[in-house]
């Protein structure tokens, strides 16, 4: 795309909230919005996702991004030349104590004065359906028909061609090296091919959201870690495209349809450090196997198609990160750091809407922002919020 040595906004990232927040500012008449990417577009988790879209969260920060989510990917194809290909397969989270059923009423509760349909199944409840589980293997569980998924691929393909359409100038292989500052205001970034001027600059990069704060000349509190994904042969007792997706939480393993009738599902170590790791680790992956076929025969005995692991980011509380750069001078006028804490599919569009809120209007009219900005944390990285409860097991500290 054209080259240029100035921008109303510089959007850091090319994932999916990067590219969404740089769509979505240029589809609300922002000007001149350039998009930064150090590698090439998706090339990081985005296109390793496994596109779980679910409003089934435990606050209600989780819960108002999930359905924002779900409304922006349902409505895609009415506003940009791609949809991002999102099916709404309904998704079941069994609990496994008695203290869960608890914790699942009270979710329940808040979701549903939120406006999300999710209603309650018993044990009987769920052996009398199609799921898949094995009989007596939950004492119940959540179920909302509207979550579903998304396939990575389209979702970057479906930003491309957005980002396209609206004459973002996106540069691939071009590195964010810093920012430049006047009287505590951004004036400027500095990148691997030039600076750019602009008084406005969002800062994303999933995993890579710290090393961008650190060269921006603040600390944000976001980390990497291993997520693996598997995708199996086709079932062959059952239409995996009939059932269910399931969400073990108490175990951070979960299932959904794959290619070709087979089984995409996932899972994390919650005993895994922190830190960048693409390679697939096979033991714990033979551990996370046993459960699964417990939980879900007709998986049993199948052969794999695929497999891949993907550095996914995370903040210890998992929950995103909205708001300005905190530096040693205090906020950074012209800047807002957006992350969806290692739910880059499931909020991802929705962190893009209030970043470009927050870019444009300097509020977001839809979400309490109040906890969700870098002030939560203090020097060691540590927040003073409850955390979001339905997460997969991160660690502890980013």
């Amino acid at each position: 795309m054209t080259s240029s040595q100035s921008a109303d906004v510089v959007v850091v990232g090319g994932g999916t909230v990067g590219a969404w927040t740089a769509v979505q500012l240029a589809e609300r008449g922002a000007g001149r919005v350039v998009l930064l990417e150090m590698q090439t577009l998706g090339d990081g988790a985005s296109s390793r996702a496994s596109g779980m879209v679910r409003a089934q969260g435990g606050t209600e920060t989780a819960i108002t991004l999930g359905l924002r989510s779900q409304e922006f990917y349902a409505t895609s194809g009415e506003r940009f030349p791609l949809d991002c290909g999102f099916v709404r397969q309904g998704y079941l989270m069994p609990c496994f104590t008695e203290a869960e059923v608890a914790q699942a009423h009270e979710r329940i509760a808040l979701q549903h004065q939120l406006g999300l349909d999710v209603e309650w199944l018993s044990s009987a409840d769920i052996d009398s359906r199609d799921t898949g589980m094995a009989p007596g293997s939950s004492l119940g569980g959540s179920y909302a028909p509207g979550d579903g998924y998304i396939n990575a691929p389209r979702n970057v393909l479906a930003y491309t061609a957005a980002l396209t359409a609206h004459r973002v100038q996106v540069r691939e292989r071009t590195t964010f090296t810093g920012l430049r500052v006047i009287g505590g205001q951004v004036v400027g970034v500095d990148t691997s091919a030039g600076p750019i001027d602009t008084p406005r600059v969002v800062l994303t990069g999933g995993p890579h959201l710290g090393e961008v704060g650190v060269r921006a000349g603040g600390r944000i509190p976001a980390g990497g870690t291993r997520h693996q994904v598997v995708v199996t042969e086709p079932l062959r007792d059952a239409n995996i495209d009939e059932l269910p997706m399931v969400f073990d939480v108490s175990e951070g393993i979960y299932w959904r349809p794959g290619e070709f009738g087979g089984v995409l599902w996932g899972m994390s170590n919650p005993e895994e450090p922190a830190g960048v790791a693409l390679e697939f680790d096979w033991v714990y992956y033979e551990k996370a196997k046993a459960r699964i076929e417990e939980l879900f025969p007709p998986v049993r005995g199948l052969g794999l198609r695929r497999t891949w692991a993907a550095t996914i980011d995370y903040t210890n509380d998992h929950l995103p990160i909205l708001g300005p750069l905190l530096t040693d001078d205090g906020p950074l006028a012209g800047t807002v750091v957006a992350s969806p804490a290692g739910h880059g599919m499931m909020w991802g569009p929705a962190v893009a809407e209030a970043a470009a809120d927050l870019t444009l209007t300097g509020e977001c009219t839809w979400l309490d922002l109040t906890d969700l900005g870098l002030d939560r944390f203090d020097a060691d990285g540590n927040s003073r919020v409850a955390p979001e409860p339905i997460s997969l097991p991160f660690p502890e500290h980013a």
